[in-house]
């Protein structure tokens, strides 16, 4: 059970108390070691699945901790950044949508697992999660260097391609989703 993998999935639940500790009042600096955290945490995003499965270690625990380790590290970061205002103005629909998403589909996929119905993740989901990690780490990083403008156009750029993203994967999870309600 406390296999290298899963530790490194709970790592990233453990994490985020300290990035709300950094981003509640954030200077340079505090962003400059947010953003930093927050690498850590995504890289460990992707090592955990592959470490599990190189060694064979792909266990029930890992799969119920991983998609729920991913949302509360985006929830987190999302809501810390909106409470920053660091993420503000029409870019909060951005936020918002992703949040709903992530939420609607963690309790779509948990209905039809009492169902025995499996919904792979598709390509384009990966890309929308590529999309928000992107986003939510340049949103971070331009607030360790606000000089350097262009990182928070690429932030908000990609924060908004998320949110797009989001609503055209959402709605393939819902439209199978549907197929099995009654």
């Amino acid at each position: 059970m406390l296999t290298l993998p899963n530790l490194l999935t709970l790592s990233r639940i453990v994490a985020m108390p300290v990035m709300v500790l950094l981003l509640w009042r954030p200077s340079p600096s505090d962003y400059a070691l947010a953003f930093v955290l927050y690498v850590l945490v995504a890289i460990t995003d992707y090592f955990d699945g592959y470490l599990a499965r190189a060694q064979g270690a792909v266990s029930k625990l890992g799969i119920f901790l991983d998609p729920i380790a991913d949302k509360i590290m985006v929830a987190t970061v999302i809501v810390m950044l909106v409470f920053t205002r660091a993420i503000d103005g029409p870019a909060v629909v951005a936020a918002v949508i992703i949040l709903v998403r992530e939420i609607a589909v963690s309790g779509l996929r948990e209905f039809l697992a009492q169902l025995s119905v499996s919904v792979p993740v598709s390509q384009l989901a990966k890309w929308k999660t590529t999309f928000q990690l992107v986003a939510l780490g340049a949103i971070i990083l331009a607030g360790a260097l606000p000089a350097v403008l262009w990182i928070g156009l690429v932030g908000y750029v990609s924060l908004w391609t998320a949110a797009g993203l989001t609503l055209i994967t959402g709605w393939d999870y819902l439209r199978v989703g549907l197929k099995h309600m009654d």
